[in-house]
């Protein structure tokens, strides 16, 4: 395939242009995917600087080097694998849509995935997280309904289990039937619906009711009544850590952690929790098996009277 004058360096990229629209347009890739594949498809671009050509021209060898490059750094695996899942959805989508007849990174080989179990809590520490906004001391200069806002935000990520970028889009008219079930705008812009729990449900009426919220505008608002950002969630959460019990720091992703490994210690189905995270993979779902398995084992080991025999004693 021929050069095109808009891939030439130094001039904006049209290719990745025309491939970030396509990503958009036919596969409903989310602003956050979008952005990380413009800055991987960037990164490779300015790591080439002069000796770019065209996206047409680079090679398994140029690659191969990038790849040798970053192992090089100690980049963790998961950093890499992400940078060239973008760079390989680039080159898919030139075979398929702009005739280039061969992929330069069909033959390469990347470092595999290391996949750490989830960190979560247990379910006292997740108990006394969330009754911390309703025990703790309020700022006198803080509106009213703010810690019956924080109270409602822990329970419901406790409760559904969703995404930071989920809950922070939510409305006030997202709560369906009476509230029974909240509507999520997850990855891909998949909607699913959630049931949300009856702790859950009472702390959003509560806040709801005291914060006058608009019927159709955020749920989650700051003290001027703007729609809260993931930073200032996370900011809260940091809040409660601080004066509680919990050894160690969470994030709200955390919190996602937390509700898929009790449902399933609680008897729940892999396929139903991987419907209730929005997984579009079952493999994703599967790492919270091994979260539960490891607490069968060492409650066997530590009760059963015989599970200590073929270790030697």
């Amino acid at each position: 395939m021929a050069e095109s004058p808009q891939d030439t360096p130094g001039t904006p990229d049209e290719t990745v242009a025309r491939f970030l629209a396509f990503m958009e347009a036919e596969k409903n890739a989310s602003p956050r995917t979008l952005e990380a594949y413009r800055r991987s498809l960037g990164q490779y671009r300015g790591w080439m600087a002069g000796r770019f050509t065209a996206w047409q021209d680079c090679t398994t060898g140029d690659f191969r080097t990038w790849l040798y490059e970053a192992l090089n750094q100690e980049l963790k695996p998961a950093t890499i694998r992400l940078r060239f899942a973008a760079l390989r959805s680039f080159y898919l989508y030139l075979m398929r849509r702009e005739g280039l007849s061969a992929n330069p990174l069909e033959t390469l080989a990347l470092p595999k995935a290391r996949h750490s179990l989830p960190v979560h809590l247990n379910l006292s520490q997740m108990e006394e997280l969330l009754s911390l906004p309703l025990r703790t001391p309020p700022d006198k200069k803080s509106p009213p309904w703010l810690p019956l806002r924080d109270a409602a935000i822990l329970e419901l990520f406790y409760s559904c289990g969703m995404r930071l970028s989920e809950l922070v889009s939510l409305n006030a008219d997202a709560l369906q039937d009476d509230g029974d079930c909240v509507r999520v705008l997850g990855k891909g812009r998949k909607v699913r619906i959630i049931p949300v729990g009856e702790y859950a449900r009472e702390a959003i009426s509560r806040y709801r009711e005291l914060a006058a919220l608009e019927p159709r505008g955020p749920l989650f608002i700051s003290r001027l009544h703007r729609r809260m950002s993931g930073r200032s969630i996370q900011l809260m959460l940091d809040k409660y850590l601080r004066i509680s019990s919990i050894p160690f720091h969470i994030s709200p992703h955390k919190l996602r952690h937390t509700f898929a490994t009790h449902m399933l210690d609680a008897g729940a189905d892999l396929r139903s929790v991987q419907e209730l995270l929005g997984h579009a993979s079952l493999s994703t779902t599967q790492i919270y098996t091994h979260v539960t398995k490891a607490r069968l084992k060492e409650a066997y080991l530590r009760a059963h009277p015989r599970a200590d025999w073929n270790q030697g004693e």
